[in-house]
């Protein structure tokens, strides 16, 4: 057994008592995790020192469009060898699963979408990221807090245009964001929990009231929280205090300081750091160079990590999802939190709920990530990688 000392891990609770708490691992033969046990106060213990370096599962994202070009909607079986090429790309931005997020569309190619990615699925292989089941964001939006999304695509909820959307694909459906206010949604939302579906709350225009009911009819997530839904005012609060006061409402956010300003990012995290999910909404020029690229047939104009359309519309970025904790820690967030909402949260979301320890064990210490803090500030590298960590997007 190779042994590994002063660890740390990733925790999202707010309570600091243990916050410091030093770990030893156990690594077999095989390179497998499994021994993780807390080094008592004082304790001398044997063993390779990380110097507090933390350890964590690889990133989840529950919120990304595309990449090297390829927008997620407009997936073709001709596309198949592209979307390899980017789930490796997402295994070496320290991605270890996704869900493919399809924004409003057309209902043929929703379903020839859904369908590229499950023959994806088949495919999976080491050093690629692995498809998750599809989050749908939309169509079944307000149009008043519509944003980027196709304004003749979006339909209004009903169980009817929600079978015609998904039926064959229940199973590879992880996550459908919908605006709760609109008239027929309690009716698919509880369709979509009935089928294990997580339901988010998003663009939409829905107040504090109407939030907290859909919150208590199973909704479980905001979508780019304080993004395409009522802010948080002092008399008119909206969804996101209502999601922090439930206090079991998982919030997404963009962590890239265009999309929310860092000082707001950083009050949701200290509000409700054990609610925080990080996604990166990356769109298809993520992996890309900056400037002029395709999304459907309308332009977008990426600069700086950000995507608009023509108008000025903010649509995306092409930052990795890992960046987001970076910056996040960089604003005045603490390490283990911000780690645990990239890579913990998001696998609470979709159902797992063993502490940090317990999805770390029986895992290959190569699939993990390690994490140092230095004069750069956070970086991380694969556990077993030698050399510099990523220390910058």
């Amino acid at each position: 057994m190779r042994w590994i000392r002063n660890v740390r891990l990733p925790r999202s609770s707010r309570c600091r008592h243990g916050a410091d708490q030093r770990w030893r691992m156990g690594v077999d033969a095989d390179g497998v995790i499994q021994v993780l046990e807390p080094i008592p106060a004082g304790s001398a213990v044997a063993g390779e020192d990380w110097g507090g370096d933390w350890l964590s599962p690889a990133g989840v994202d529950l919120q990304i469009n595309g990449g090297l070009g390829l927008a997620f909607p407009e997936l073709t079986p001709a596309d198949l060898p592209k979307l390899g090429e980017l789930l490796e790309l997402l295994w070496c931005d320290g991605v270890e699963a996704i869900c493919p997020t399809l924004v409003t569309c057309g209902l043929e190619p929703l379903r020839q979408a859904l369908d590229v990615l499950e023959q994806a699925r088949q495919q999976h292989r080491p050093g690629r990221c692995r498809l998750l089941g599809a989050h749908l964001e939309g169509p079944f939006l307000n149009p008043a807090r519509r944003g980027a999304h196709p304004e003749r695509h979006l339909a209004a909820p009903s169980l009817a245009a929600l079978e015609e959307r998904i039926a064959g694909f229940e199973d590879q459906i992880a996550l459908v964001t919908l605006a709760p206010e609109l008239e027929g949604a309690a009716e698919v939302i509880a369709a979509l929990r009935r089928q294990g579906i997580v339901v988010s709350l998003g663009h939409s225009a829905a107040s504090e009231q109407q939030a907290a009911a859909a919150f208590e009819a199973g909704v479980g997530m905001l979508t780019h929280t304080f993004n395409a839904m009522g802010g948080l005012l002092h008399r008119d609060p909206g969804p996101v205090a209502a999601a922090v006061l439930r206090g079991d409402v998982a919030l997404g956010l963009i962590a890239d300081g265009v999309h929310v300003a860092p000082s707001m990012a950083l009050l949701l995290q200290r509000l409700a750091p054990d609610q925080l999910v990080l996604v990166s909404d990356a769109l298809g020029p993520y992996g890309l160079g900056g400037g002029r690229h395709r999304w459907d047939e309308r332009l977008l104009l990426v600069a700086d990590g950000s995507c608009r359309l023509e108008d000025g519309t903010l649509a995306g970025v092409t930052l990795p999802l890992l960046e987001g904790v970076r910056r996040l820690v960089g604003w005045g967030a603490p390490p283990e939190r911000a780690i645990a909402a990239a890579t913990m949260t998001p696998r609470r979301v979709l159902g797992d709920q063993r502490d940090v320890a317990g999805m770390l064990r029986e895992a290959e210490l190569s699939t993990t990530l390690r994490w140092s803090k230095g004069a750069e500030g956070l970086g991380w590298r694969r556990s077993e990688q030698p050399g510099q960590t990523v220390a910058a997007a």
